[in-house]
């Protein structure tokens, strides 16, 4: 089994609670992912993408009910990334594990990257607005 290298980071740390919970738990099933032997990938991998879909679906919701500005830009990395991690549920059904052990390896610095870049801002904006 290999080692996650997917952490969570106080340098990941947006001060917005909701968000913050998310990104931890976003990290958490990267990380088994990443730790999954061949026989744990398939679940595991599912998992993380359930869950991001259900995360990238809440970011959305959230800018387009409080009219954030960058949500374009946001939202269209949403929609690659998880266009990109489904197709690895299909790769992994064909038995076809490289893929995804390679995507589980790149999402962790995509992820930092997209939370400085794009959650950062959103976060600031949300602590402006009251949320249902």
């Amino acid at each position: 089994m290999a080692t996650p290298v997917a952490q969570w980071s106080e340098a990941l740390n947006l001060d917005y609670g909701p968000l913050d919970t998310m990104n931890r738990e976003l990290m958490e099933r990267l990380a088994r992912a990443q730790a999954a032997n061949d026989a744990e990938l398939p679940q595991a991998w599912a998992d993380l993408v359930a869950h991001v879909s259900t995360h990238f679906g809440q970011e959305d919701a959230w800018m387009r009910d409080t009219g954030h500005g960058r949500s374009d830009a946001h939202a269209l990395e949403h929609r690659v990334v998880l266009n990109l991690l489904r197709e690895g549920i299909g790769q992994i059904r064909n038995g076809d594990l490289a893929p995804a052990r390679q995507m589980a390896r790149e999402l962790g610095a995509w992820f930092a990257k997209h939370t400085h870049a794009f959650d950062a801002a959103l976060a600031l904006h949300l602590r402006g607005h009251t949320l249902n």
